[in-house]
């Protein structure tokens, strides 16, 4: 029974990596020593099913829970007080940077192949994401859009330090997303969600393992340029996003406090890294 229950609690600390920008449900579930578990049990599906669906029921149950715990307070503060939160999102995320980097030449030195993929990957993902929206309008919160989501949520557990909240505020499905968490939306929001996490973690999760195991140092530089130009968009204002910060109205008390909490955010996002590395 505490057992069942520990592993309740892992799955509400987990879902903190499904809402929170900055936060990698894959990092969490490192420190939490679930990952590796988490992926063999995809990438072999068929093996110890019972078993494995058995140990992971706590967890789902727990990470529904910490939606629902986590979800309204975020609504509130994002609505609220929009710079110094995204601003100590942000910190978190450039917290966790250091502990990518090095892991991206863990098994293979960091080579101009490397490097080519890094810059590519920010300057290439950098232009689209910013433009994304005056391209191809603002993606409408529905069905398709939140199996979208779920997708990118599922693509942050398998890639620990992949953070798919930030892309959500870019694309604009952020907020809804909390509301319908919120308001318990199962059938508009948790459905899609679970559906298209569902199916990425089953199609990806092989393909990942593999990745990882024959292109780790590729793979990785890759997700760093990702993760540098979609951190860097989330405090850059944009016109042609309905979600995109905004600094009107800002005194210098705003500033101070947005600073303070970035710093904040930075340290966190350092200390998660160190558990990560310790907890490996």
């Amino acid at each position: 029974m505490i057992s069942w229950i520990t592993r309740l609690v892992k799955g509400v600390i987990i879902a903190l990596g499904f809402i929170l920008p900055g936060v990698s449900g894959g990092v969490l579930a490192s420190i939490l020593g679930l990952y590796e578990r988490i992926i063999s049990f995809l990438a072999h599906l068929s093996k110890n099913f019972i078993d494995n669906v058995l140990f992971f029921l706590p967890v789902g149950i727990g990470g529904i829970l910490g939606i629902a715990l986590f979800s309204a307070p975020l609504e509130y503060l994002l609505a609220n007080y929009q710079v110094p939160v995204l601003w100590a999102f942000t910190g978190a995320i450039v917290g966790t940077l250091p502990t990518l980097w090095q892991e991206a030449s863990a098994k293979s030195p960091r080579d101009q192949l490397d490097w080519l993929w890094l810059i590519a990957t920010l300057l290439i993902s950098g232009f689209f994401l910013y433009n994304l929206n005056a391209m191809v309008g603002t993606i409408p919160a529905n069905f398709m859009s939140f199996i979208l989501a779920g997708s990118l949520i599922a693509l942050g557990v398998l890639v620990p330090g992949l953070s798919p909240s930030n892309l959500l505020l870019i694309l604009g499905l952020y907020s809804p997303m909390l509301t319908g968490f919120k308001n318990l939306d199962l059938f508009g929001v948790f459905l899609p969600i679970a559906i298209g996490g569902a199916l990425t973690m089953l199609l990806f999760s092989k393909a990942m393992d593999y990745a990882l195991a024959t292109y780790h140092s590729r793979v990785y530089h890759f997700i760093i340029g990702l993760v540098i130009s979609s951190t860097l968009l989330i405090v850059l204002p944009n016109p042609s996003s309905s979600e995109s910060i905004s600094y009107a109205g800002l005194d210098l008390t705003g500033f101070l406090i947005a600073s303070l909490l970035f710093i904040a955010g930075l340290a966190l996002g350092l200390w998660m890294s160190k558990l990560e590395e310790k907890y490996k």
